[in-house]
């Protein structure tokens, strides 16, 4: 065999196996951890207010809040889960402006903790 034809061979053979390639993000992460936080009742005071306070209040809280929108009370987060505006912002909808602005968004799991307080009436529990 020439060396051409070994290069050749050698290059189909290197081109085939990592066009083949693929990352299976639960194989190389390990798969998302369930999302356990989401049972039983939700507690605005243990659950809630710790999201919003790592997440929203920075901005939207004290004498003037970002975008006009105060949080920080139970009736300022009740009145804003209720309207729809704090899942629609947090989940990142279409139509709202996705927060954190600048920041990543929340998990999956943050936002059904969230989703499932507003569900239940978004009560100061």
């Amino acid at each position: 065999m020439s060396i051409a034809r070994v290069f050749l061979l050698m290059l189909f053979v290197v081109v085939g196996f990592t066009a083949c390639y693929y990352d299976k993000e639960e194989l190389l992460y390990g798969a998302p951890a369930p999302c356990t936080d989401t049972t039983g009742t939700i507690s605005y005071a243990a659950k809630v207010v710790p999201l919003l306070q790592s997440s929203c209040y920075g901005c939207h809280s004290g004498g003037s809040p970002s975008g006009g929108q105060a949080m920080g009370t139970h009736s300022a987060d009740r009145a804003m889960a209720l309207n729809g505006k704090l899942l629609g912002v947090i989940s990142h909808a279409n139509g709202f402006s996705p927060m954190p602005k600048g920041g990543s968004k929340l998990s999956n799991c943050n936002i059904a903790v969230v989703r499932k307080w507003i569900e239940a009436g978004a009560p100061n529990n």
